[in-house]
């Protein structure tokens, strides 16, 4: 997993959570080149954390989304597809790094009154212990972050976690309200110090939290219900929770994680999705309108496709290969009109294909606006890396609430947040055209482009029977999550849809990950933890059958 990480703050808190007194020499672990804690004040920490949360998100999105074929896993076996040493780093951005950044901010800022620094920091490390729930399980919180006290911080129940988030948000709501504005953060890179958009973030981060506890809390459907009929809430595009990031190099490299794999003057370093490159542009009868947005083709055709030449055994392998038989039905290796990516857990080495195969584009990456002109990507092009990194934006309230509707036997009103949903999420991506201000954006979409599209899946849903309504709603959400795929994870292993997902490229890829094993750092050096013996542990809120499901594997 890739994670940048610049000048971080080892300090003798974040110590004893990852590590143990036997095997760390503490007095050797505060980096000297870093602010340390008796020179910082809170705007420092702020800014730090604004960050570093970003980039939690994007080490956590990309795992959430290679495994729901958002983006490309390449490795065949789901256990070892993400071993416990490669969650390393993800173990200690989170707590070595962002959550003891936090608390070390809340010492200064609580002594200061700053109330609204608090507030933004409650806000964040609810959604941080939330996910690490989400993907881990069960993990240590009451007891973590408390330095040399205690170097075996035990596991707290994922149910109790949800509990503290939702105590956090509801003081970060009461944190927000303070008149005291003299003591306003210096920089808010989220919401530029409007604290009632921070309240309606913080009552969103609930929504979600009752809807992934939906199967084991029986209130939190009422709970969920109570919060949209307040109507205090993200419900605009312009209330969406995201990071802009920048153009900037070097000293520090501000572009987008992805911009800066992928914008070489090698060309391209990352695979992109099949399945999801096939389902917007040939599962219905017009081209998703936002597929411009989100690839970019550097080659206009792909090696084996029906428009091509033929096999090209030397850039594509796969291409003069015949299709397994599990895949019977589903797309395999190459795609049309130049879309050049991979299957599910297609572990072929790298062939000389960087600057052809398709990669990032303009949304969310900051990369090019796919035009047809085929050309080579560079360093610098398109929006020159300043994306966002999308992490709970209005579109996503509205496929929560069309699940829950679903669950509640009410079809029509789902339909009616998934078109919602769907028309949030092209307002949001078709608006980045501009930031490529080199493309020829004759090519974009139009209004009545949208309009099609928004009135074909209508007349889908309309159109499919039991559960295949549900299924449509998974698969549009998948769609829309494209740059973060925690919730399309937490989603999948929550309902079992989408039920048509391609398949692993091996045909016996191991057990579905219900949760990833707990990273070696914590299991091999916390004396109150056993490691998991499979990936198939449930989270708490996970009360579906235990083999075969999700329903796609």
């Amino acid at each position: 997993m890739k994670i940048f990480i610049k000048n971080l703050v080892l300090t003798l808190f974040s110590a004893g959570l990852v590590l143990s007194c036997e095997t760390t020499e503490l007095n050797l672990i505060t980096d000297p080149n870093a602010v340390s804690p008796d020179q910082a004040t809170p705007d420092f920490y702020l800014n730090r954390v604004q960050e570093e949360f970003a980039r939690f998100n994007d080490a956590f999105g990309t795992n959430g989304s290679q495994v729901t074929r958002i983006e490309q896993m390449g490795t065949r076996l789901y256990q070892q597809a993400y071993s416990p040493a490669s969650q390393d780093a993800e173990w200690r951005f989170a707590y070595s790094s962002m959550l003891t950044d936090i608390n070390a901010m809340n010492a200064l800022a609580d002594e200061a009154n700053f109330k609204r620094h608090i507030g933004m920091g409650q806000v964040m490390q609810a959604f941080t212990i939330v996910t690490l729930v989400d993907f881990y399980g069960d993990v240590p919180y009451s007891d973590a972050i408390q330095g040399i006290e205690n170097l075996n911080p035990s596991q707290d129940g994922g149910a109790s976690i949800y509990a503290a988030a939702l105590e956090l948000l509801d003081a970060a709501k009461v944190n927000f309200t303070t008149t005291d504005n003299a003591a306003d953060p210096d920089n808010d890179y989220y919401y530029s110090g409007d604290w009632d958009k921070w309240t309606k973030l913080a009552n969103s981060l609930k929504l979600k939290i009752y809807a992934q506890s939906r199967l084991v809390d029986a209130g939190a459907t009422g709970a969920f219900n109570a919060i949209i009929t307040s109507g205090n809430y993200i419900t605009s595009v312009d209330e969406d929770f995201q990071f802009t990031w920048g153009t900037n190099v070097v000293n520090p490299d501000s572009r987008h994680p992805n911009y800066i794999d992928n914008y070489t003057p090698q060309g391209s370093e990352d695979y992109m999705s099949n399945w999801l490159m096939n389902y917007m542009d040939n599962d219905k009868s017009i081209s998703d309108p936002r597929i411009r947005y989100y690839y970019y083709r550097q080659a206009p055709i792909t090696p084996g496709a029906s428009d091509s030449d033929g096999p090209n055994q030397q850039n594509l392998s796969c291409s003069v290969e015949p299709a397994p038989a599990h895949m019977a039905g589903f797309t395999f290796c190459y795609l049309p009109n130049g879309y050049w990516g991979r299957d599910h857990g297609d572990d072929d080495g790298t062939p000389p294909d960087g600057q052809l195969k398709t990669t990032y584009g303009v949304y969310p990456a900051g990369g090019e606006f796919d035009d047809s002109t085929f050309a080579s990507v560079n360093l610098g092009t398109g929006g020159g890396g300043a994306g966002i990194m999308p992490i709970f934006l209005a579109q996503t309230v509205d496929f929560l609430r069309a699940e829950m509707a679903y669950a509640n036997n009410n079809a029509a009103g789902a339909k009616a947040f998934l078109l919602s949903g769907i028309q949030k999420s092209m307002d949001k991506t078709l608006a980045f055209g501009d930031l490529d201000s080199g493309a020829d954006l004759s090519l974009a979409p139009t209004d009545d482009d949208v309009t099609d599209y928004i009135d074909e899946v209508d007349t889908l849903y309309e159109a499919a029977v039991g559960d295949e309504k549900l299924n449509l709603i998974a698969k549009e959400f998948f769609v829309a999550l494209y740059g973060n795929g925690i919730d399309a994870y937490n989603f999948y292993r929550r309902t079992g849809y989408p039920n048509d997902l391609q398949p692993n490229l091996e045909p016996d890829p191991g057990a579905y990950i219900r949760s990833f094993l707990y990273p070696a750092v914590y299991a091999n050096n916390n004396n109150t933890v056993t490691q998991k013996t499979s990936v198939t542990t449930k989270v708490f809120w996970d009360n579906n059958p235990d083999a075969g499901f999700p329903l796609s594997n």
